[in-house]
């Protein structure tokens, strides 16, 4: 239904303004693109650490005896692994952890004499068995800190959803805006055409038949300049994508998109000349029937 016979494409082809209602499209299409990949994007690296984090607890034993923590490390561990609502809970490497302190603490800071707390991780089956966790731990070491991943990552977590909410706002508000520029142009095809439409009436047009015209012709324009506008975000969408791969950052590097993703986006210019078409039958008969 979209493709058009030759004549009935020169009926209603103003040919600049189709060029511009391409460019248009193109230009609409890039933008809810892009709004729609930071959507996606950002909801599924939400979902991610909702997934990660959840059930994930670091127990923390500051002792400045390295004996008493030592063996209140190894008494935390021995009684977490056989629970079944833990996963895994393991002692993090003290080298590892040496590193990680050392640019707050320098050199010295990292003297052998000097107490180093013990981190444990614990990874649960179900984020509700956190408090039961907590007091066992307590149970066995009343001085133990106890974080929860999720707690102290609360804040970024929200960030990255209102930034899921915001582009779905985005592509709401650009493809309403995208709805009036169609009704735009069908009122004024309309007006430009009037004679030719009521030349079509007296030989036996329907309205049905005339907007048909219309449709088609907005149908084209938005389906081609879609598919350019599509076509510049995916590869503008490859570029960023590109970058943050070089960034190498856990938490950023969490907001890519999936296969599913990549093939909403490349449904979009479908969904808008869907959208515009129907737009264009609406509004082109409504003006019709108006007029009779």
């Amino acid at each position: 239904m979209i493709a058009a016979r030759a004549p009935d494409r020169r009926l209603l082809d103003d040919g600049r303004a189709t060029r511009a209602m391409r460019w248009i499209m193109a230009i609409m299409l890039f933008l809810t693109v892009l709004a729609a990949a930071l959507g996606l994007a950002t909801w599924a690296a939400t979902r991610a650490l909702d997934s990660d984090l959840a059930g994930r607890l670091t127990v923390q034993i500051v002792e400045g005896d390295a004996a008493v923590r030592d063996r209140s490390v190894a008494a935390i561990i021995a009684a977490l692994r056989p629970r079944p609502e833990v996963r895994a809970a393991a002692e993090v490497d003290r080298a590892r952890l040496a590193q990680l302190l050392e640019p707050w603490l320098g050199e010295a800071g990292l003297d052998a004499d000097l107490p180093m707390p013990a981190m444990i991780d614990v990874d649960l089956t179900t984020p509700a068995a956190a408090a039961a966790i907590e007091r066992l731990v307590r149970g066995i070491a009343p001085q133990a800190r106890i974080d929860a991943h999720a707690q102290w990552l609360a804040p970024v977590r929200g960030f990255i959803a209102t930034l899921a909410l915001l582009a779905g706002g985005l592509v709401v508000l650009v493809a309403s805006a995208t709805t009036l520029v169609v009704l735009l142009a069908a009122r004024s095809g309309l007006d430009t055409h009037r004679d030719t439409i009521e030349v079509l009436h007296m030989l036996g047009s329907t309205d049905v038949q005339v907007a048909r015209l219309f449709q088609r012709r907005i149908a084209i324009d938005t389906l081609l300049g879609g598919a350019v506008g599509t076509l510049l975000a995916v590869a503008f969408l490859i570029f960023i994508g590109s970058q943050i791969d070089r960034l190498g950052a856990e938490i950023v590097g969490g907001v890519t998109l999936r296969p599913a993703d990549w093939a909403i986006l490349a449904m979009m210019p479908l969904g808008f000349t869907l959208m515009a078409t129907i737009a264009a039958r609406m509004t082109v008969l409504g003006a019709l029937g108006r007029r009779l």
